[in-house]
């Protein structure tokens, strides 16, 4: 069921957004939960869903933390901490309401509609924050617990991949490091008018580990390289750790 755009969220549709969500939220929750302040002004001042995304952001750390502490017993500090950033951060946030499709349902005012704001990343994670904050006062840690770990199953797998994104150049830098290799040398070039210039980079460290990686910026070409360096790395380590074998 599509929500219709511009319109309160009616009983077919809030029963439908919260079997995607796989939890129970009371209606005035679930409602402030969706409402942008754009929505509210165009509205004659509703209440918006920025306190309740202040709250689930808190519940989200605890969570999310709780579960990285438990998860992964021989990281430091240090390590959590990027892999909390990481499945705490925007892009991750999004991508869970993305996955569950339910940044129709945010109630956005006609500005942001025009402008694609029920797909701006920000604003879904936004979303996906107020809905926990109003899982919280519909039924306590108890129930927004379970909530918070259904949304973030699908991102632990993928936990290490999240925080590489996040800052490319100190992972690559760190891992090298663990390895013994030299440090990460860039070599970057562009291509094109000012207004329309296109970056490349490479990346090496020490002859051993070469990528490349392209953008829009010098830095987001620098990113790229480091990026792919890291994953060609890591894919290196899975391969030693798993030989094929003789008879296969």
């Amino acid at each position: 069921m599509a929500h219709t755009t511009g319109e309160p969220i009616g009983e077919a549709e809030r029963a439908d957004l919260l079997a995607r969500l796989g939890t129970s939220i009371d209606e005035p929750y679930l409602t402030r939960a969706l409402t942008h302040r754009s929505y509210a002004f165009e509205h004659g001042g509703l209440p918006t869903n920025e306190r309740l995304e202040f709250l689930g952001d808190s519940v989200l750390g605890l969570v999310a933390t709780d579960l990285l502490f438990h998860e992964f017993p021989d990281l430091s500090e240090g390590e959590l901490s990027r892999r909390r950033a990481a499945i705490v951060s925007t892009n991750a946030l999004s991508f869970i309401a993305e996955q569950r499709e339910i940044g129709g349902f945010l109630l956005l005012g006609h500005g942001e509609e025009l402008t694609g704001g029920h797909h701006k990343a920000s604003l879904l994670a936004d979303m996906v924050e107020s809905l926990i904050g109003a899982c919280y006062l519909t039924g306590g840690l108890e129930a927004a617990r379970p909530f918070v770990l259904n949304l973030l199953s699908p991102l632990i797998t993928r936990v290490d991949t999240l925080a590489a994104r996040m800052d490319p150049k100190t992972t690559l830098q760190e891992a090298v490091a663990d390895r013994g290799l030299d440090a990460p040398v860039y070599e970057v070039t562009s291509t094109g008018p000012d207004h329309d210039r296109h970056w490349s980079a490479t990346v090496t460290c020490g002859g051993r580990v070469h990528a490349r990686g392209e953008g829009t910026s010098k830095k987001q070409a620098e990113m790229a390289a480091a990026f792919n360096a890291w994953k060609g790395l890591v894919d290196l380590d899975l391969a030693r750790a798993n030989p094929p074998r003789a008879d296969a």
